[in-house]
């Protein structure tokens, strides 16, 4: 698919958008323009702006005021779908299919082809092999969406905006469920489609990538853009400080905390695809997971809370064993874990932030089966301004709150619980870099207090620049250790994970 844009016009131009919802202008001033065939990445912390400038384009909203040209023509949007007939088409971080559908009926929902009154199935199949071929890609298009990796659903929804034409894709955090390997292939594709004429917005948290895939950059903060720059003229550290507003002397702030004792043991621990993991941590110390996804680091954490059971093995606290059979038994004995989905599995979204909070702390409070909600809320605030969690009032809904607030309240429940042991799964997961800054800091105040941390991520920099010591997981196994990660390199991580 070729795009006709005169040499020299943008294929898309936005100019003084500006949105305003009650009580708080989300874009004051956006400014953002696309060349064709190159991938554009539109950074920013979460509030910058970016996500309402993306649904003002896509037609999800309309501005209280500016200009957009596509294609050398001004246009406005009033539905998703006039703008997908322009040629725009968005796929967001939460996939859109539908699951219990075929690959190539999902391709053509809502634009299915007839003939004589029937669902002209051969064409679409054709239509749809023809795509993925396209793309390089080797997929059977009559299996359910949902018997397919997150990797292969991402490829699903390409191929979708591809079968209606898109010329212009808006990608929002399309690789922050993917393994390493993963994204490298959805950079091929997206580099194949720009060679094709193809325009595309990237948006990510993930600086790396952003260096990687991108063409130029655009900064929004507080819903101003700060500037477009091409890639070879910015550092990481220059990005960094355009999106935050302030310099940051560090990226990774280093723990500096003294490391006491053993604090928190596994021997030789086994269950489901778990095999034969030991593992030591001092109190001040900040061990870290590192390995490719699906090599086994959740099934390890799981089974340290009691989550999963284990088959064999003994778990130890200051050189005690402990019967861990479920989360409220390691939760009595001081090991809590902030899980990687914390929106399904660690909030309750509906609920207020002091309820999140409460939740596993109410015999705190309670009192021959009265609760004391005053003393319940004054213990709530306390946390609030030790950690700086963000919220306008105690009763803000969670789901109302940033990605690094709700990762905030998480820590708050635990800390009020009195944990020794915390561990982290992904914990700067879909939270933006000045956020991410904030969780360091605070990961390592729980080093300084004391306590042994256990930290799981995917973003090799990040491993590497928050932990004490890294143990490499493959296969459920851990395959090295690194114990100078100040010193040490991606490639070496890399290395023992494959």
């Amino acid at each position: 698919m070729e795009v006709d844009t005169p040499d020299g016009i943008p294929v898309l131009e936005m100019e003084g958008i500006q949105k305003a919802f009650p009580g708080v202008w989300a874009v004051k001033n956006g400014f953002f323009n696309l060349r064709r065939g190159e991938v554009h990445a539109l950074v920013g912390e979460n509030g910058a702006g970016k996500s309402t400038l993306i649904k003002i384009l896509t037609g999800v909203h309309q501005s209280n005021r500016g200009r957009v040209y596509l294609f050398g023509r001004k246009a406005t949007f009033h539905s998703p779908l006039q703008a997908q007939r322009a040629g725009l088409a968005a796929i967001y971080q939460e996939f859109s299919l539908v699951p219990y559908l075929s690959v190539h009926a999902n391709l053509f929902l809502g634009r299915e082809r007839t003939r004589r009154g029937f669902l002209n199935l051969k064409f679409e199949k054709q239509a749809a092999r023809a795509i993925f071929d396209r793309l390089g890609v080797d997929l059977d298009i009559t299996v359910r969406v949902d018997s397919l990796d997150v990797a292969r659903q991402q490829v699903v929804e390409i191929a979708r905006a591809l079968a209606v034409e898109a010329r212009i894709l808006v990608m929002d955090e399309p690789t922050a469920a993917l393994a390493p390997r993963e994204v490298a292939a959805l950079f091929n594709i997206m580099r194949e489609l720009t060679n094709r004429g193809i325009s595309i917005i990237f948006i990510s948290h993930r600086l790396d990538e952003v260096f990687a895939i991108a063409d130029r950059i655009t900064v929004m903060r507080d819903g101003v853009t700060v500037g477009c720059w091409d890639k070879k003229r910015l550092n990481r550290r220059q990005l960094i400080e355009y999106m935050v507003g302030r310099p940051l002397e560090k990226e990774f702030p280093r723990n500096a905390a003294k490391k006491g004792k053993i604090l928190f043991e596994t021997r030789h621990l086994e269950g489901g695809r778990v095999k034969n993991v030991s593992l030591t941590v001092r109190s001040g110390e900040v061990l870290g997971l590192a390995g490719l996804m699906g090599a086994g680091r959740t099934d390890i954490v799981r089974l340290l809370f009691g989550a999963d059971p284990k088959t064999t093995g003994e778990i130890f606290i200051d050189g005690q064993p402990l019967k861990i059979k479920s989360p409220r038994d390691a939760l009595r004995h001081g090991i809590c874990l902030l899980t990687e989905d914390r929106k399904g599995q660690g909030l309750i979204l509906k609920a207020s932030a002091r309820e999140n909070f409460a939740l596993p702390n109410l015999g705190n409070w309670s009192r021959r089966g009265w609760l004391d909600l005053k003393k319940e809320r004054l213990h709530f605030l306390r946390h609030v301004e030790n950690l700086k969690i963000r919220l306008y009032d105690t009763e803000q809904p969670a789901e109302h709150l940033s990605g690094g607030n709700q990762q905030k309240l998480l820590v708050a429940r635990w800390l009020e619980k009195e944990a020794r042991v915390v561990i982290f799964d992904e914990p700067t997961r879909g939270i933006d870099v000045g956020a991410k800054y904030e969780m360091y800091l605070l990961i390592n105040q729980l080093a300084e207090n004391g306590k042994a941390v256990i930290v799981i991520s995917s973003e090799l920099p990040e491993i590497l620049g928050i932990s004490d010591r890294i143990l490499v997981v493959r296969e459920g196994e851990v395959t090295g250790e690194i114990t100078d990660p100040a010193a040490a390199t991606q490639e070496e991580i890399m290395a023992l994970a494959t």
